[in-house]
This record gives structure tokens, sequence and C-alpha cells, in this order.
């Protein structure tokens, strides 16, 4: 586990270990940064989904449009890389 020299002095040592442990945690896992970071595209993504359908959508099915919309793309991203980068998978 790596210490954080300056974490201790403000907080207690379990907290600070805690800290510690949540970052590095997350630096291995990449899945939840790049879910959060879709969903906040996705903030962005869904009112002009829908006001390119002129309010014909509403706002819970903008959203879901946004997520699949993004969920394609991914997926398209994906496997252009698997097809022409096979070795690394």
């Amino acid at each position: 586990m790596k210490q954080l020299p300056g974490l201790t002095t403000v907080l207690s040592p379990t907290l600070a270990d805690d800290f510690a442990n949540i970052w590095e945690a997350g630096r291995k896992r990449k899945f939840p940064r790049y879910a959060f970071l879709a969903l906040c595209f996705n903030l962005l993504l869904a009112p002009a989904v829908q006001a390119a359908t002129g309010n014909e959508l509403s706002r819970p099915q903008s959203y879901a449009l946004g997520i699949l919309g993004l969920g394609v793309v991914a997926l398209g991203i994906y496997l252009f890389v698997v097809m022409f980068q096979p070795e690394r998978f």
C-alpha cells in the first residue's frame, strides 16, 4: 500500500489508509472511471437529442437514447480495434 505523506497530518491514520486504498483501487480499475465519464458526456448529449426530436421524446427517453448511442459508438470502436489489432486480444 502506498502512503500519502501529507494526508496523515490532516486526517486520522485509519481514514488516511482508507483514502490511500481507494486511490490505489481507482488506479487499477478503469471501468468505473469510464462509466462516470460516459454518464457525464451523456449530460451534454441528451439535451441535444431532445432538441433534435422537437420535444417529441420525454427527458428519460432522451437520456436512454444518448446512453444507447454512446454504447453503439463504444462497441464500434472496440470492434474496429479488435479487427485491426487481434494479437492484443
